[in-house]
């Protein structure tokens, strides 16, 4: 069958035509003519399969019906269609994709995500858009600030929802949707049909078409996989080694860890193979700028984590190499699946080192295959000494003399002699001497310093207790009362007028 056969316009088959398809794939044959009856779709398939064109393409056309305008009256902040994705590069690529199929159509559309300023994005929901592909958090955070009105929804698409539960998003889509019309058109595409997935499907969905294009967590048939079993401290060279005799020109690689993926592209980089890293640290303009010049050809490597395993649509990626596995196996399927795309072959290749054989075996269970052994082309593991030379920071320090190290136990015995650590035998601190700080008052010899004026002394008492000593100490302190030497003052803690009580009656 053909896509005329479909029920599509006549502008979108000359847009089809124009991006080189020709043949509708078998997710696509089922879901168009589904979506343009009306009918919610739960559909399940491999990444690569064309779902993107499975729910685009019949969206524009209910949205244009015959390439024409259906005579709706934008108004500003409101959305007709909305598609939410997990990621920033899959937000991108399915709104490039509904913008190529809409050339002759009079399309609105927006594409927001966060990562980047959100000014631009306001300004083209703005005047009021017919589709709004979106990421949920920058989605939510516009919404709540009254810049995008979503109580017109007529057509939701969640596209690659088992990822959105993986990545933690669905309460941000459950806010999203609370925000939506109840009567609308609802459209779920997914990898895997998992018991969240049908839970989810079952609370939004209302009597949808359920699609199954392939079994649940099977691989692409045409993409063939092999393994290589190699210590871990080898993966490096080994990838290296088979980029380079096998001549493969466009390679991605996935690693589990971001530092992992920079310290990979960076060794490649050091090989003479240009390659970049993309993950979730990288800021939005430098994961735009190396997903751009890997589908251009001219970025050879691709290092990238699970972020991006579902993110990347490029068209005739020949190789895809899982540096290290992933713990989960189902995320094993997404990572190459993105190559073998749209009828095409590929090859996926496995780097397993001794403490992931568990992982394979799981791998290998779920996909009902046994991945074989490849070919390593004459590839020679490295010496202890080229692993060093692949550390010039950790070579350099184990190589320096002993002798130029500070030693802690020297500074040790210092102490236990007496002297200081830092210090010189005879107590001088070690180390070039500075200009000596100047002298505040302080510092002046106490001789140089104005002396404080002295209180006059009182006079001594040293008469005998008798009448005439009592009325010259009070003649001395100008008739004040003065206790007498022998008689004890009372305790201050006493009330005023009473005396202290006995503790104890005595």
């Amino acid at each position: 069958m053909s896509f005329a056969s479909l029920g599509l316009s006549d502008a979108l088959l000359r847009a089809v035509a124009t991006t080189g398809y020709t043949t509708p794939t078998p997710v696509q044959l089922q879901a168009i003519p589904t979506v343009l009856q009306g009918r919610d779709l739960m559909v399940a398939a491999q990444t690569g399969t064309g779902k993107t064109g499975g729910f685009a393409l019949p969206m524009l056309e209910l949205l244009f019906p015959n390439g024409q305008p259906s005579g709706h009256v934008r108004k500003p902040r409101q959305v007709r269609a909305l598609v939410l994705t997990p990621t920033r590069e899959l937000a991108a690529q399915v709104h490039e994709s509904i913008t190529d199929y809409a050339t002759e159509l009079p399309l609105k559309s927006a594409c927001v995500f966060g990562g980047v300023g959100p000014n631009p994005q306001v300004r083209a929901i703005a005047p009021g858009l017919d589709i709004l592909v979106a990421c949920p958090g920058r989605l939510l955070d516009l919404a709540n600030q009254k810049l995008v009105d979503l109580s017109q929804v007529e057509i939701l698409v969640l596209d690659e929802a088992d990822r959105m539960l993986d990545m933690g998003f669905i309460h941000d889509v459950k806010k999203v949707i609370a925000r939506l019309p109840g009567k609308r058109q609802n459209l779920l595409f997914s990898a895997t049909f998992s018991k969240e997935i049908t839970e989810l499907a079952n609370r939004l969905l209302n009597d949808p078409q359920r699609i199954e294009v392939t079994p649940p967590n099977t691989t692409v048939e045409r993409i063939e996989q092999k393994a290589f079993r190699i210590q871990s401290g080898h993966k490096r060279a080994l990838l290296a080694h088979l980029i380079t005799q096998g001549a493969w020109e466009q390679v991605l690689v996935f690693t589990r860890t971001k530092h992992g993926a920079n310290r990979l592209a960076e060794y490649l980089n050091k090989q003479g193979l240009t390659a970049a890293a993309i993950h979730g640290n990288k800021s939005q303009s430098a994961r735009t700028k190396a997903l751009k010049e890997f589908k251009a050809g001219t970025l050879r490597i691709m290092v990238a984590t699970d972020i991006a395993a579902r993110g990347l649509d490029i068209d005739q990626l020949p190789h895809v190499v899982n540096f290290e596995l992933p713990n989960v196996s189902e995320d094993y399927v997404h990572r190459i699946g993105r190559t073998g795309r749209a009828g095409r072959s590929g090859e996926a290749v496995s780097l397993v080192s001794p403490d992931e054989e568990k992982l394979l075996k799981s791998i290998e269970r779920m996909t009902r295959q046994q991945i074989e052994t490849g070919d390593d082309l004459g590839f020679v593991a490295p010496t202890q000494n080229d692993l060093n030379n692949d550390r010039p920071e950790r070579a350099e320090r184990s190589d320096r003399p002993r002798g130029n190290q500070p030693s802690r136990k020297r500074n040790a015995d210092s102490s236990k002699n007496g002297q200081q650590p830092g210090r010189a035998a005879n107590g001088k601190r070690n180390g070039p001497k500075g200009p000596k700080p100047a002298k505040g008052p302080a510092d002046q010899p106490r001789s140089n310093q104005p002396r404080r004026p002295q209180r006059a002394a009182r006079p001594v008492i040293s008469e005998p207790d008798d009448a005439v000593a009592r009325e010259r100490r009070l003649q001395a302190f100008g008739n004040r009362a003065v206790p007498d030497p022998e008689e004890k003052p009372a305790r201050n803690n006493r009330r005023k007028g009473q005396e202290k009580p006995a503790l104890f009656g005595g």
